[in-house]
């Protein structure tokens, strides 16, 4: 497949050169056929209303940062040919070549299904449910241990939440993040391959994730405007730290495997660009808190889980639309 995929891509490159004279420096003037992909970050988790119908449990925003950014780029004259997409909450990386079991027994294609041999823009967020950044959060917080709708296990039931972060930095917790990052670098390296294998003129971009934790862990002892729980619940305020690190980490490991693909790929650095509007920022918060209400459900709301809100679902769109927009006018 790797083979066949940097053949994909060189030939795809090549022609990608061999355009018509005079277009280098200016966005296409015909539409460019896109796909989007990813998981809950790309769905847009938590913004109602959502597609429903058999993808029903992707919780796939309407207005996610897919549909904001090709929105955006259309205003500037770039046009976006949307032939689909297929992210879906709680996606790992592995989904984009095999289906993914939802909720209530129903299943999804793999998402590369979506790929056309005419596509030319290949979008998305994959590798935190990879890494298992949600057993992560639950082997921190007693609270999120008793969320089934949370997907995943604490990571070690058997140690407290209360000692998360020496637990993640010591012997068989960092251990297992060790695995779990070798993981993801090897599934975004196949992810990468596949595009330019089944899409060779596609140009690829993975978006980071955004930052959720500040460099000021103090701001995350106080609740946010209207909010009665702090943004982290009761995951130790020394632990966060630690969940930045993890998350920094995987922000390295996706900026590399796009560095590394086989006729090469674009990263989209959220976590770079969103220190003011992490989970603690308040009324600039991007990314609302592990337990606040989302604006999912009738009466009794679904908690948002450390999502972006309607404000980090706006930098996401812009972040992303400011690169396709770079990458396109090349």
């Amino acid at each position: 497949m790797r083979r066949l995929a940097a053949a994909a891509v060189a030939l795809g490159s090549c022609l990608a050169l061999a355009g018509p004279a005079g277009s280098a420096g200016a966005a296409p003037a015909e539409p460019v056929p896109t796909v989007f992909f990813g998981d809950s970050y790309t769905a847009n988790f938590g913004i109602a209303p959502f597609h429903e119908g058999d993808r029903t449990f992707c919780f796939q925003a309407k207005e996610n940062y897919p549909t904001v950014a090709t929105r955006s780029l259309a205003d500037k004259g770039i046009t976006l040919d949307v032939q689909s997409d297929v992210s879906c909450g709680s996606a790992t990386v592995r989904n984009f070549w095999e289906e993914q079991e939802l909720l209530g027994g129903m299943k999804v294609a793999p998402q590369q299904d979506a790929l056309k041999q005419d596509t030319r823009l290949a979008v998305g967020s994959l590798g935190g449910n990879t890494l298992g950044f949600n057993r992560i959060l639950k082997q921190c917080s007693d609270e999120l241990r008793g969320h089934p709708l949370l997907p995943g296990e604490p990571v070690d039931g058997d140690e407290p939440a209360s000692k998360c972060g020496e637990f993640f930095e010591t012997a068989d917790g960092k251990q297992w993040l060790d695995g779990q990052f070798e993981q993801v670098g090897w599934d975004l390296e196949e992810l990468l391959d596949r595009i330019g294998y089944f899409a060779p003129d596609a140009k690829r971009v993975l978006v980071g994730y955004p930052r959720l934790v500040p460099e000021d862990t103090t701001k995350c002892l106080t609740a946010a405007p209207g909010q009665t729980q702090l943004p982290f619940a009761d995951i130790p305020n020394g632990a966060l730290p630690v969940l930045d690190q993890i998350q920094k980490r995987l922000n390295d490991v996706m900026k590399k495997a796009t560095a590394d693909a086989e006729g090469g790929a674009d990263f989209v650095d959220l976590y770079a660009n969103t220190g003011t509007n992490t989970a603690c920022d308040g009324a600039d918060r991007g990314i609302s808190g592990l337990l606040e209400d989302s604006q999912i459900g009738d009466g009794q709301k679904l908690p948002w889980y450390a999502h972006p809100n309607d404000k980090g679902r706006d930098i996401q769109a812009k972040q992303v639309a400011d690169t396709v927009e770079q990458i396109l006018n090349r």
